[in-house]
């Protein structure tokens, strides 16, 4: 356990376009200070280094691995790329914020978990949406039986994005397509409220690449509860959740991976809209629990917990299976 004083350092590993946005959120986190970026592009990590004031800017992943000032890791490379390097960063003793998807394959996410716990090291899915206030008063109410027994989840996540196949939302190899990038969201909000289903069932279509355009998935559970999802590259749709009760129901209005308001529905009231905007762009919630739980000594979040994360990732391959699709990690990255 470090001094509850004690500031924690951090690393990026790919400065993309998540990785800028997320930046600006460690204003609203004062115990955490970003120090160091990595990047395949050594103009690439000197530019996102002097854009955000970083000290130490790396022309590869491995030299800002095996940098000693650096006690955190975020991962933001594509999907296929996580992989091999949270299991390089778990052996060099290094903490870990990993983006969603968590891994390209179910099997190499279990992979990088065993490591991270038979190593003692903290890792971390990026699943921003549990830390957003108004999804962690939606939970409270779940769990107070506001509106009775959950028996049905509902979210749909999708936009319009013209065909390219040489951008990474395309690319194979980079994992792309809409289960991996959009489908992460609605899977880990019905598992997040209902558990693990028990019966996975998804239809949909995919591009020329071979990557998936859109899905519906229907998560199945033994006592009759379910989840159905929507998730698309091809279509827009609101992006809204719903919680549905033996009471009531709950509206997680747009977009519900990152929402500032709720609506619960009881039978007999008067429907209570509560508005709990995030701090910052919502990133700082993510990145305040990491750095507490790095302070704290832990190995895990009890939020976003790794068993959480390998059911997730569960379902997005038994559904990316009955798609046709056939994503690989990438074990060639930090060559």
């Amino acid at each position: 356990m470090l001094p509850v004083n004690e500031e924690i350092r951090w690393g990026v590993v790919g400065p993309g376009r998540i990785a800028e946005n997320v930046m600006a959120d460690f204003a609203h986190v004062p115990a955490a200070r970003p120090v160091a970026v990595g990047s395949r592009s050594a103009r690439r990590a000197a530019a996102f280094a002097e854009r955000h004031g970083l000290e130490r800017a790396y022309g590869s992943y491995a030299d800002l691995l095996a940098d000693p000032d650096v006690d955190v890791l975020y991962v933001a490379t594509p999907h296929p790329q996580h992989h091999a390097v949270a299991l390089a960063a778990i052996d060099a003793g290094k903490a870990l914020l990993v983006e969603k998807s968590f891994t390209a394959t179910t099997a190499g996410a279990r992979h990088v978990v065993e490591r991270a716990r038979e190593r003692g090291v903290f890792v971390m899915e990026a699943m921003w949406t549990r830390f957003q206030p108004a999804v962690v008063r939606l939970r409270e109410l779940v769990a107070d039986g506001a509106i009775g027994e959950v028996r049905s989840v509902q979210a749909d996540l999708g936009v319009a994005r013209e065909y390219d196949p040489t951008d990474r939302l395309f690319a194979h190899d980079l994992g792309g397509g809409a289960l991996l990038d959009l489908g992460v969201y609605v899977v880990s909000f019905a598992q997040m409220v209902l558990g693990d289903p028990d019966t996975v069932a998804a239809t949909g279509s995919r591009f020329p690449t071979g990557v998936d355009a859109d899905a519906a998935l229907l998560l199945g559970y033994a006592d009759g509860r379910s989840a159905t999802l929507t998730t698309s590259l091809r279509y827009p749709t609101p992006g809204q959740a719903r919680v549905f009760g033996t009471a009531g129901w709950i509206d997680v209005l747009p977009r519900f991976h990152h929402p500032e308001t709720i609506v619960l529905h009881r039978a007999g009231a008067e429907p209570e809209e509560i508005t709990l905007p995030p701090t910052g762009t919502g990133y700082s919630h993510e990145l305040a629990e990491v750095t507490e739980c790095v302070r704290a000594g832990r190995t895990e979040s009890a939020v976003m917990p790794l068993a959480d994360t390998l059911a997730v990732q569960s379902v997005l391959g038994r559904a990316g299976d009955q798609l046709g699709l056939a994503f690989r990690e990438d074990p060639h990255v930090l060559r």
